[in-house]
């Protein structure tokens, strides 16, 4: 009897898992009202209306007031950024941006873009339209939608949003030719926050989702590093017959049989799928493992009570700039934290580290852009454990936390189509390397098409 059950049992699992096997699950897309109070009776108003941002002598003056009061403590001697961000480089930044920094020159070159907003789900959305100039004739631009990530913001692609609107006058060639559209996070710079808990990156997907097909988009490819590359996978996954394509430069795969490959992957990696290349940027993994935790506290805070740092940021341009752009700096490159400037100016200029500062300190939305992590972390969520059935490309930079090989990448995404180890990087991969990422996104983009 107990052979017979057995038996049974087995040929039950195997029948599941064939018929599981070809079944590309996706997310309910459902609906959502995130705005203050009840939702009304009425029709949502699905106007598009022209943003711009702006400042005043009361916003730079009140900044600068500030800048003039912090008090800082001395930083440890030979501690470079070991302990945080290091005070006596964060006094030089302080400098440039009270005395040199010009908030109303960084307006513009914010304005050198379309902005608009339109309300969703209760929530006012803001992003940037850059519909190409130069079209080849009877050429269609392929829209691509672009997400940031915290503490990142819309600001990140300016630099990669030329360079896939406008490729010929880049140095590029123009078989592909986009139309981007990057949203700000709600919650995020200019985006509303959500009035409600709850709101996570399934719903944020869902918005973004609304948000192209009000702009005429039924189909669309779509691109995202940190935070946006869960909300593009929870769109693949939400409405995949809509997404063309699906570019990340980043993922999160957890509950998967690969991770558990680790401990023994330095030894058997060859039989796990692993490259060479994998093995240089996985291993040691006791080295890495730990520098996963000295980046991850941050996280940990603001899974949990984020309104609690969430009041001193806000109240301090100083502390909120050393508490982003700390970073800025291991995120780019974790050999940073040796140096005594954290590297933030090997990558980065200070005008545009600033501006990115002050996306979140003049619309006052560090708070609730950390609220987003109590939203998403700390609970079982069914997107961790579905897989992606749309066509996928993945950029591995070797300076990102944390490296995914092809083969796990392939596990979450099975219609992976191009895998590309960049040759340099790190985490802020579109304000950080735009050329690479956007020569990336094209190579893609052409796999894609061809089809």
């Amino acid at each position: 009897m107990w052979l017979e059950i057995l038996l049974a049992s087995v040929l039950g699992f195997v029948i599941y898992w064939f018929v599981s096997k070809g079944k590309e699950e996706t997310l309910p897309l459902e609906d959502g009202w995130w705005g203050p109070g009840v939702r009304p009776t009425a029709e949502e108003d699905k106007s598009i209306r022209p943003f711009k941002v702006e400042t005043s002598d009361e916003e730079i003056n009140d900044l600068h007031q500030r800048i003039d009061r912090v008090r800082l403590t001395s930083p440890l001697e030979d501690s470079r950024f070991h302990y945080g961000f290091n005070t006596n480089y964060l006094k030089k930044i302080i400098s440039y941006w009270r005395n040199e920094f010009d908030w109303r020159k960084q307006v513009e070159i914010l304005n050198k873009y379309p902005h608009f907003k339109t309300k969703i789900e209760g929530l006012d959305i803001h992003f940037i339209h850059v519909k190409p100039t130069n079209l080849p004739s009877g050429q269609t631009p392929k829209p691509l939608l672009m997400v940031h990530g915290w503490p990142g913001s819309f600001y990140e692609f300016y630099k990669i949003i030329p360079l896939l609107t406008d490729p010929k006058n880049h140095g590029l060639s123009d078989e592909h030719v986009f139309e981007v559209i990057c949203p700000s996070i709600p919650g995020y710079g200019f985006s509303e926050a959500s009035s409600k808990k709850g709101f996570n990156t399934v719903a944020t997907a869902r918005i973004f989702y609304k948000l192209m097909l009000r702009l005429g988009f039924q189909k669309f490819y779509i691109q995202g590093g940190d935070w946006g590359s869960l909300i593009c996978t929870n769109m693949a996954q939400l409405v995949p017959s809509h997404i063309k394509g699906l570019h990340l430069n980043m993922t999160l795969i957890i509950r998967n049989f690969y991770t558990m490959t680790l401990p023994l992957g330095r030894r058997f990696g060859g039989l796990f799928g692993y490259t060479e290349r994998d093995m240089e940027l996985i291993y040691p993994f006791k080295k890495i493992f730990f520098s996963l935790l000295r980046e991850s506290g941050y996280m940990h805070i603001q899974s949990t009570k984020p309104d609690t740092v969430g009041c001193a940021l806000n109240d301090s341009p100083v502390g909120l700039a050393a508490y982003i752009l700390e970073k800025f700096s291991t995120w780019t490159n974790s050999e940073f934290r040796d140096l005594e400037d954290g590297g933030l100016e090997r990558k980065f200029s200070l005008d545009d580290l600033l501006t990115g500062i002050m996306l979140y300190w003049t619309t006052g939305t560090i708070t609730s852009s950390q609220r987003f992590y109590k939203e998403n972390l700390g609970q079982v969520n069914k997107h961790e454990t579905l897989k992606v059935y749309v066509p996928t490309g993945f950029a591995a930079f070797p300076c990102e936390l944390m490296h995914f090989p092809e083969k796990w990448v392939k596990s979450k995404y099975p219609k992976l189509i191009s895998y590309s180890y960049m040759p340099r990087g790190g985490h802020f991969a579109a304000f950080e390397e735009p050329e690479l990422l956007a020569q990336d996104i094209r190579k893609f983009v052409g796999l894609q098409e061809r089809q």
